[in-house]
């Protein structure tokens, strides 16, 4: 197929998709069902990984999610409404539970109570009331900021309209979901694909009397903001939300120990037929309002509380091909390219096959009859192999030990913590040496948490990089603007806005600068940490020449893996000048650990031994929550040493000989306060 007639399929499609997202969103009239609209954007999709000539402001590549539609007003959460960590075996529930025992610090016996949510595939909602009296509905929109649709939601019968109950909050946010039951849905499927979209289709209705005639149904499960709260846990939140005149899940449950929690979700899975609304999940949230409190939040996401989804569905289908992909860290992931496959009304060709173990352990080979998994509804995986249907003339897969892109060889590292060599096999190369990882970093550089760069996707990066417009980060800063206007696709208004959203992320701060060299096993949690150490860009890039990697361990939160990391990134030569050519370019910001009018304000802390029933990192945050600071090593600028079990003498007498205050940690509390 030439060019042209690629461009108009290509263009056909786009116009196609661009009118089913027209009549769902902003018409909220679906017009075409969830399987088929899902194969046109693989179809499209595919298209443009096959020709980089192909783009579209419209594509489903560059379209994620949806933005507050124009025909409401916007209006921002006044806490976000965040999305959560998923679970999807008895394992990952076991390591969600250790992660929150270690982080408040208490042995592994330690009990925690969870309420178990059965989580409704609806659409999420924010009421605020104030002095009792509903005030304003929100959609959960992008998480950060919804749209007004208090109208529409105030013609759902489920959703009181004023609380009479005297316990009620003065201002609070009720959050829970909208949701259409299933036999109601037998009325309407001939207008909606399913009972979700018609949900959301009814919510976003211009004229609320259309709403009206929706049997629109809401069960609440949580709140937001709030003022005035007087209950100590989501259990009795729950029960008090019935009293207040709440709809809430009838299968909620107080539950502790993740095997009474798998004992729970298997119960409930076998009643998901029989229930009158959808669930895809069950939401364990830590039942006490202190300990979630004390958890907080990593990233997007609460440490308190985990989506355990349900098994997601399956089906067979025939391996063509096994792909090997290399990803910005070196690691060679197997993918298998199968013979496309409908599974919960997406159309399949891909399966992630991990890693090479995992290809030994199943046996995997092309040609092979397979169940194929789509895990949480997300990613679909090879299941198992069907060995009765194996053909005499299949061979065994060799993984490759030589990268396939660079040529260098593919090697296992010794993991020390399990004595063993991981599972994944990487490329050997380091730096930009081997043009698939080169590739992987760039995008890795101008990706969401990193420099955020508009206009410049993954897609236009694979681009570029063919044109050779790029080989390093800072040539991204550099670019040949005059070049690029004569390309295919590009006009003198898109180059100017491409070069305009380059210029805005010349200024960024430390902590995101050093997250975007992709450093391995440095995110944006351990990149934020690092930023506070060195507070400026000179003082990061002087690593190289004190060489004393061994200051990185005495960073709370940093270990031996991520500072090994970051010396092998600064004993590659190439990694050196991009990071002193990119420090030319651009104006990268200190990390400022100034806050005001706390109650440790200009004090600076050290700990030394375990502390009894509180983590480091609580003590850190702590610290900084309250204006003071903390150090990695004993020295005059040191106010306080806080002591703990079995602390290390040297750092004692450090402080002894330099007259720094020692505390116990008892002392540190009642600097707050607190009561140990």
């Amino acid at each position: 197929m030439n060019e042209k007639k690629v461009q108009k399929l290509y263009l056909d499609k786009i116009k196609l998709i661009k009118k089913y997202n027209f009549y769902y969103f902003e018409k909220s009239k679906p017009i075409i069902s969830d399987d088929l609209y899902d194969k046109l954007k693989k179809e499209i999709l595919k298209l443009e990984l096959n020709y980089n000539f192909l783009k579209s402001e419209d594509s489903p590549s560059l379209r994620v999610g949806y933005k507050p539609s124009k025909n409401f007003k916007k209006i921002a959460h006044r806490t976000p409404m965040l999305s959560l960590s998923n679970a999807f075996n008895e394992e990952d529930l076991y390591n969600f539970q250790k992660k929150i025992i270690n982080y408040l610090s208490e042995k592994d016996t330690y009990k925690i109570d969870f309420s178990a949510e059965p989580k409704i595939d609806g659409i999420s909602a924010s009421l605020t009331y104030k002095n009792s009296k509903l005030e304003k509905g929100l959609s959960r929109g992008d998480g950060k900021e919804g749209e007004d649709i208090t109208l529409n939601l105030a013609t759902i019968n489920d959703i009181p309209k004023k609380i009479l109950s005297k316990d009620f909050p003065e201002d609070i946010e009720i959050r829970g979901e909208v949701f259409i039951k299933n036999s109601d849905f037998e009325n309407l499927k001939e207008k909606f694909a399913n009972p979700r979209n018609a949900a959301s289709g009814s919510l976003r209705q211009k004229n609320p009397e259309y709403t009206k005639k929706i049997p629109l149904n809401f069960i609440a499960y949580t709140f937001g903001y709030e003022k005035g709260l007087k209950i100590g846990n989501q259990f009795d939140f729950l029960k008090q939300l019935d009293k207040w005149g709440f709809k809430t899940n009838p299968l909620n449950k107080l539950i502790s120990g993740v095997k009474n929690l798998v004992n729970n979700y298997n119960e409930v899975e076998k009643k998901r037929s029989d229930l009158d609304f959808d669930i895809d999940g069950i939401v364990y949230k830590v039942n006490d309002f202190k300990l979630q409190k004390r958890l907080g939040f990593v990233a997007n996401a609460p440490r308190w509380a985990i989506a355990h989804k349900f098994s997601s569905n399956k089906a067979i289908s025939k391996i063509i091909d096994i792909d090997i992909q290399i990803g910005r860290t070196g690691a060679l992931t197997p993918v298998a390219k199968i013979k496309p496959i409908n599974i919960g009304g997406v159309l399949v060709s891909n399966a992630t096959l991990h890693n090479e173990d995992e290809i030994n352990r199943k046996d995997v080979r092309i040609g092979d009859i397979v169940t194929v998994e789509r895990a949480g509804d997300v990613i679909p995986h090879i299941l198992s192999v069907d060995l009765n249907k194996r053909t005499n003339s299949s061979t065994k897969f060799i993984f490759p030990k030589n990268c396939p892109s660079c040529g260098s060889k593919t090697i296992k590292e010794f993991n020390k913590i399990t004595k063993k060599n991981d599972a994944v096999r990487r490329c050997s190369s380091e730096g930009y040496n081997c043009d698939k990882i080169s590739i992987e970093k760039l995008k890795h550089f101008v990706s969401k948490e990193a420099f955020n760069i508009d206009g410049l996707g993954k897609k236009i990066i694979e681009e570029f990089w063919k044109l050779k417009l790029i080989k390093f980060p800072q040539d991204i800063f550099k670019l040949d603007y005059n070049k690029i206007e004569k390309l295919e696709g590009w006009g003198r208004l898109s180059v100017e806005n491409l070069k305009y959203s380059i210029n805005q992320k010349k200024n960024i701060s430390l902590d995101r600068f050093i997250f975007a060299l992709g450093v391995r096993h440095i995110g944006l949690e351990n990149a934020k940490i690092i930023s506070k150490h060195f507070i400026s860009i000179q003082n990061f890039k002087n690593l190289t020449k004190k060489n004393n990697y061994d200051e990185l361990l005495n960073i709370d939160g940093i270990g031996e893996t991520q500072v090994n990391s970051i010396k092998i990134f600064f004993s590659n030569e190439t990694n050196i000048k991009v990071l002193n050519e990119l420090a030319k370019v651009l104006e990268i910001k200190d990390s400022n650990n100034t806050k005001v009018n706390g109650l440790l304000k200009d004090k600076s802390f050290l700990v030394t031994g375990k502390l009894k029933g509180i983590s480091r990192a609580e003590v850190k945050s702590l610290i900084e929550e309250n204006s003071g600071n903390t150090v990695s090593s004993v020295s005059k600028k040191l106010n306080y040493l806080i002591v703990g079990e079995k602390p290390t003498k040297k750092k004692v007498e450090n402080a002894k000989a330099l007259k720094v205050k020692v505390i116990n940690q008892n002392e540190f509390l009642k600097m707050l306060n607190k009561t140990g």
